[in-house]
């Protein structure tokens, strides 16, 4: 299964280009571009699946850095600053890992806004 399964070709294109510049990513504003920020629970978790390459319930540092290139295999990877940041807002726990029952769920709601 692909996230082009749960959201549209061009709404991951168009998230992916406003973010190509090193150090430009923003979580909040990829979710609304690719459109998982209107997605129900069900779909957010489908779409976290795709984001554990290891299969292991959490999305863990290594595999967070190359979020992008799970919406498009051509995209760049997130900069340290990006990785950081982005575990710091999702990692409800400080257990250095965002998982698939609550914290991925809360972020994408947290960073749509609701």
């Amino acid at each position: 299964m692909s996230l082009s399964s749960i959201l549209s070709a061009d709404a991951i294109d168009n998230a992916i280009k406003d973010c190509q510049a090193p150090d430009s990513f923003c979580p909040k504003k990829f979710f609304q571009i690719c459109g998982l920020s209107k997605k129900s629970p069900a779909e957010v978790k489908k779409a976290f699946a795709i984001m554990d390459n290891d299969a292991s319930g959490f999305i863990e540092e290594e595999e967070l850095k190359f979020f992008l290139q799970r919406f498009s295999p051509g995209a760049r990877v997130l900069t340290a600053a990006e990785t950081k940041n982005f575990l710091s807002a999702a990692d409800d726990d400080s257990d250095g890992k965002i998982g698939a029952d609550g914290e991925w769920t809360s972020i994408i709601w947290l960073l749509a806004g609701h």
